[in-house]
């Protein structure tokens, strides 16, 4: 590909640079608006938790599809048409789905997203990459962009706090499709119209491959996100779907197989390195998902306002700079690639078990800064090298391909660290609440004590005896249910930081990671 005249010439590369970091970063908006704000999103939508969380695995799966086939729209239209077609699209779509308040159609429009999502980015990405001319100016640009995906969280869930304390959601979305609007304007002044590929006919696309993953990626995702709140094997519509992911999942590998010219080439599994790659990818995911967790006793334990959650999340923010400022010094100075893992992965530890001690009844900011701060360098520290690491470990030939493993290692970790988080939370609060319902007995005497004094507390209050009474075993039942979650909370960040460095020693002693990886620019631009 050349795009050396696809801009139009009085444009100077650093404003090219800039106008395609600006139209890469919509996946931030698409990905965001929704999830940004998971509890007035859901009571808009009338929904539950679990209903965002599939909607996200929605647009993530289908972009993670959409990859397969991208480039043969990318090779069949002109660039400057293509690009503006596709944000037209988004800003439509995105606008559309704040007066969507029905849960089906708003999963419609959410695998239109994440087609949407998908077109435009890998054409994009490597125009970008194309304008760097050396390894460092890779590293850096990499560091910036995917810096900017992880920053795009807590930037939207302020925004987002910021809309819902002034304006009605809907203007929420409205300011994303004005963002779409900008980079249509901003493709129509600096892009010339002709041609950058051969063009290759839409007939060619591979449509049942696609049909076919795309079912296995939505129907497995469903599976592990309702898998609590459906109990398992016991709900008709998890089996179902199971039944459905593993069908089709089994007919693409056939066919990809039998095919001369597939879209998902199955030799990138030969590559060690690549499934190294995958396989931290996946565990790194399932690692950042308790995050969450701490977000959640921020509300729920510790009842602290969502504009305090939202602008917390700046901290984290400011380790995740940090961290990819480490990283990229670590890539430029060519670290070996076992020992940026090894930092990365053993932070993280010492974040889970530092915050394995934090899980009280009340607790200050200032207690958590150092530990909510570690984890953000940590994950700063080990994206881009995962990204990078994963994508260069086989030829060129392959990039394709190995680009959509490490897309689903952040997929499926991601997916599955959900069912992990929510299942393991479900399973110890039951357990610790149990437990601890069995001192709140009538022959305990501290119990009547506690019962008695909260009861006066509200009669003093002006209820009566009998609501008094009740809204005392009410409140002690409420503590109870705290205690629990603290408790799993505590299980869960000790277990999981032993898991990490368990993994520490692992990667120490495999000998299969490359020792530093091959910053090709034809390699990286899918990661």
């Amino acid at each position: 590909m050349n795009n050396k005249d696809i801009f139009k010439s009085w444009v100077p590369n650093w404003a090219v640079i800039l106008i395609l970091f600006v139209c890469l970063l919509h996946s931030m908006i698409l990905l965001g608006v929704y999830t940004s704000n998971v509890t007035y999103a859901a009571s808009f939508l009338d929904v539950e938790a679990e209903d965002l969380q599939f909607a996200m695995c929605v647009t993530y799966g289908t972009l993670l599809a959409t990859i397969l086939i991208e480039s043969r729209f990318s090779n069949f239209f002109p660039a400057k048409n293509y690009l503006m077609a596709i944000f037209s699209l988004i800003a439509i779509t995105i606008i559309s789905s704040g007066y969507v308040s029905n849960f089906a159609l708003f999963i419609v429009l959410r695998i239109i997203e994440g087609v949407l999502l998908a077109l435009p980015a890998l054409l994009l990405r490597q125009l970008l990459i194309e304008r760097f001319n050396s390894k460092n100016a890779i590293i850096i640009g990499f560091s910036f962009y995917y810096g900017s995906l992880l920053l795009s969280t807590a930037f939207i869930m302020n925004i987002g706090v910021w809309f819902l304390d002034h304006y009605d959601w809907k203007y929420m979305t409205y300011v994303s499709g004005l963002l779409e609007v900008i980079n249509v304007f901003l493709i129509l002044i600096t892009f010339n119209g002709h041609r950058i590929t051969k063009k290759i006919p839409l007939y060619q696309v591979d449509w049942i491959s696609y049909v076919l993953i795309l079912t296995a990626i939505l129907s497995g995702a469903y599976f592990f996100v309702y898998a609590e709140k459906k109990y398992w094997f016991e709900s008709s519509q998890l089996v179902f779907s199971l039944i459905v992911s593993l069908i089709t999942s089994g007919l693409f590998v056939f066919r990809q197989m039998a095919m001369k010219r597939p879209s998902f080439d199955f030799n990138v599994i030969r590559y060690a390195n690549l499934r190294t790659g995958f396989l931290l990818f996946f565990i790194f995911y399932i690692s950042r998902a308790t995050l969450s967790i701490c977000h959640s006793a921020m509300f729920s334990i510790w009842n602290w306002e969502p504009s305090r959650v939202a602008t917390v999340q700046y901290i984290n923010g400011l380790g995740n700079v940090i961290g990819l400022i480490l990283a990229a010094i670590f890539l430029m100075k060519s670290m070996t690639t076992k020992y940026i893992f090894m930092i990365g992965f053993f932070l993280l530890a010492v974040y889970h078990f530092w915050f394995t001690f934090l899980f009280v009844p009340d607790i200050a900011l200032s207690d958590i800064i150092v530990p909510y701060v570690l984890q953000g360098i940590a994950v700063g520290i080990l994206f881009v090298p995962l990204v990078l690491f994963t994508v260069s470990a086989v030829p060129e030939k392959m990039m394709t391909s190995s680009g959509i493993v490490g897309v689903s290692g952040r997929f499926w970790g991601s997916t599955i660290g959900f069912c992990i988080m929510q299942n393991t939370l479900s399973f110890l609060n039951k357990k610790h609440f149990l437990k601890l319902s069995q001192f709140v007995t009538d022959n305990s005497a501290e119990t009547q004590e506690t019962i008695a004094k909260t009861t006066q507390s509200f009669m003093a209050k002006g209820y009566s005896a009998d609501n008094a009474n009740t809204l005392a075993l009410k409140k002690i039942f409420g503590s109870i249910a705290k205690q629990s979650s603290l408790l799993s909370n505590m299980e869960i960040f000790t277990v999981t930081g032993y898991c990490l460095l368990i993994l520490v020693v692992l990667i120490a002693f495999n000998q299969h990671l490359r020792q530093t990886m091959n910053l090709v620019k034809s390699k990286v631009w899918i990661g």
